[in-house]
């Protein structure tokens, strides 16, 4: 059978954003694709059932946001009109869609109020003209994916389903979080940050407010920072920081006696889902709650108090619940995504044995065939992070509404406290796709624990033809965050890392100190120390795979995104044992970057510490002799393209071979979800520059 190849991109399907109809018989999911001819990325809605094959409910091309009424009749979602993202109504007995809101500059995601006769949702509001001058107060002006705010802020609008009729509930100089209905209906509940100087302080509260609009109630106090809050059933629940947001989220109930953290056992962080970053919305499954953690590299499902459900080498993206049904999307070694169905198992007593995986997660033998999938949502498990994860102020685009999430992480419990819980074969799980690329044989990386220098324990993942017996070029890829991490699956986004296996080559991924997964000690153990930590944790392992003789000495390369980006450019200033590098998204100067990026300032006051000029790549750039590759995204606000031009330009002033691709109007998540010809180009300079100064068999490279 055929490996992947970089042709392979069109062909790659990832479902997401899953939803159970109210009766627990079918699974929506938005199903996204690279469209070659077009150059966008494509997404479409399908409909997914037990005995069923998959079957396309809108034809895209950029539908989303799939949302059921409360009866089941109605589906709502997100389709442009005339380029702006407006809530459509699709009835389940027929017909087609019809368009409900008119938002001048898009709508977000539909709220069902709990009749089905009104809907909430968050837009942009202000008036934006584009010629004129952008006039800032505060750091707030401008955010990665949208570019200059210009004024603009996110409030929430209410729509009558019958008539259309929309009235505006929020105003003011705040951004409203994504709202969620009180058990009446008469208020909406949302979490927001109002605070004058919100720019320099991570804050957020939970926000009340009548449906008919008025002044919003504040609910909560600054004693935690409140980034999302969901009514389920009777029970209010607040997802946020405990002090300092640089850490783990945790869920609280609010009640009468106000925030009460929701105990869970678990030295973990919690993943509520976002661009990027895997997980979920926490859900009521019966009466139990259940929500997504990181535990090492995978996004596992829990039960509160802790008891792992849905387990095994699997990262979730995506879960709805219905009573004792669960729907989740979860990638695997084998597939980008796929949709599965599962009942609720028994409640079982925590134990020290990791899960199981609740099914195969092979493609079979013969896969259900379907209509080409369409496109949507982008793989929120692919393991590339930013900085700081955004606050509630964070302004909201209506196409992609922002919500705060953590920063993901990794699985090795250094701090004591492990995640894993009891051993689950789920009963009755069905997987309702099949998504995995048909007529290709993937490379499975393997999980194994390294050493670091000082005796830490860092795990990693090496993707290699396992039947090769010589020593060969080795890549080291750093992901982002720093408080991302890496997991055992396919992604649908490193295509690079497939096609090198193929050509001879070990990949290394490693989840090093700051890395999500591992606990929160592990988690904030390179804060203030950016590089001079984590250096350890990325050369001791490679230094084990030369002993063990994997990996030829004489053949190394690193590249990153991000963060790793950073760390791609900090390991050559650290050691010249690297022939070849690529960052991509970088950081060099963090100087500059703490003035320019739009998390800049939260980054220098969170998680760099006093002494930025230590930890900054261009304060060694004169040791550095590694021929370096940099790709970056023109309209990147997160790390902006100027700490690629400097890079570039110091390296070339001091004769280092090096080359500077820049990606227009690429923001800094285009690798997950911009223009596929882009996506492309990115994987297939990552193989042609290493390949340009590595050989696979030995053959010394000549370095004009």
């Amino acid at each position: 059978m055929p490996r992947l190849s970089l042709s392979d991109l069109p062909r790659i399907a990832v479902p997401g954003d899953p939803r159970l109809r109210p009766d627990g018989s079918a699974v929506t999911h938005v199903v996204t694709t690279a469209d070659r001819e077009s150059d966008e990325n494509r997404s479409e809605i399908w409909l997914a059932a037990p005995g069923a094959e998959p079957r396309r409910l809108t034809g895209g091309p950029h539908d989303s946001s799939p949302r059921w009424s409360p009866d089941g009749h109605s589906l709502a979602f997100l389709r442009p009109v005339d380029g702006k993202p407006q809530i459509h109504l699709l009835p389940m007995g027929g017909g087609e869609p019809r368009v409900l809101t008119g938002a001048p500059l898009g709508a977000g995601a539909a709220v069902w109020s709990p009749d089905g006769a009104r809907i909430a949702y968050g837009a942009p509001h202000g008036d934006l003209d584009p010629h004129a001058p952008v006039v800032a107060d505060r750091l707030e002006y401008k955010a990665d994916g949208t570019g200059l705010l210009r004024g603009l802020t996110t409030h929430l609008f209410v729509v009558d389903v019958a008539t259309g009729e929309t009235g505006q509930v929020t105003s003011g100089d705040f951004h409203a979080g994504e709202p969620s209905w009180s058990p009446d209906g008469e208020k909406l509940f949302f979490a927001a940050s109002m605070d004058a100087d919100r720019d320099l302080t991570v804050s957020g509260a939970v926000h009340s407010v009548d449906v008919s609009g008025g002044k919003p109630e504040r609910l909560t106090g600054a004693d935690v920072i409140c980034t999302n809050v969901w009514w389920l059933g009777e029970r209010l629940l607040v997802a946020g920081y405990a002090g300092t947001p640089v850490g783990h989220v945790r869920l609280f109930d609010l009640g009468a006696d106000g925030l009460v953290e929701v105990e869970t056992g678990l030295d973990r962080n919690v993943m509520v889902g976002a661009p990027g970053y895997p997980g979920a919305t926490p859900q009521l499954a019966g009466d139990d709650l259940i929500f997504c953690a990181r535990d090492g590299g995978f996004t596992h499902l829990y039960r509160a108090p802790g008891e792992k459900i849905i387990g095994g080498d699997q990262v979730v993206s995506g879960v709805s619940a219905v009573g004792g049904r669960i729907a989740y999307v979860a990638a695997t070694p084998h597939s980008a995504g796929e949709v599965y169905l599962a009942d609720l198992p028994a409640h079982q007593a925590a134990s020290p044995v990791g899960d199981l995986p609740p099914s195969s997660d092979a493609p079979d033998e013969d896969p259900p065939s379907s209509d080409v999938p369409g496109e949507g949502p982008l793989p929120s498990d692919t393991p590339v992070g930013d900085v700081p994860p955004p606050s509630a102020s964070t302004p909201m685009s209506a196409s992609t509404p922002m919500s705060a999430s953590t920063p993901m992480s990794a699985s090795i419990s250094t701090s004591g406290s492990s995640a894993s819980g009891p051993t689950s074969a789920v009963p009755g799980v069905t997987r309702l796709s099949s998504y995995a690329v048909p007529g290709v044989e993937l490379f499975t990386p393997r999980s194994r624990t390294f050493t670091a220098p000082d005796g830490t324990p860092i795990e990693g993942f090496v993707l290699r033809d396992e039947t090769l017996t010589e020593p060969g070029p080795l890549l080291l890829d750093a992901h982002g965050g720093p408080h991302n991490a890496w997991a055992p699956v396919f992604d649908g986004a490193h295509l690079y890392h497939q096609v090198l296996a193929a050509r001879g080559w070990t990949v290394l991924t490693l989840n090093p100190r700051g890395s999500d997964g591992y606990g929160e000690a592990f988690y904030t153990a390179a804060l203030g120390a950016w590089g001079i930590a984590d250096t350890g944790d990325f050369l001791g392992p490679i230094d084990e795979l030369v002993a063990e003789g994997i990996a030829d000495p004489e053949r190394l390369a690193v590249t990153g995104y991000s963060y790793g980006g950073y760390i791609s450019c900090w390991l050559t200033t650290q050691t010249g044992r690297f022939k070849a590098a690529v960052p991509g998204g970088c950081v060099s100067d963090l100087a500059s970057m703490t003035g320019t990026s739009d998390a800049g300032y939260l980054l220098k006051a969170y998680e760099l510490g006093d002494d930025i000029a230590a930890q900054s790549p261009m304060s060694h750039v004169a040791r550095v002799s590694t021929p370096t590759l940099l790709l970056h995204g023109d309209s990147d606000d997160r790390c902006p393209v100027g700490q690629a031009e400097q890079w570039f330009a110091a390296l070339r002033e001091r004769g280092v071979p090096v080359r500077l691709v820049r990606y227009p109007g690429a923001s800094h998540l285009f690798i997950l979800n911009g223009r596929p010809s882009h996506r492309a180009d990115y994987n297939e300079r990552i193989v042609e520059w290493l390949e340009q100064w590595i050989s696979v068999d030995g053959t010394p490279v000549s370095l004009s």
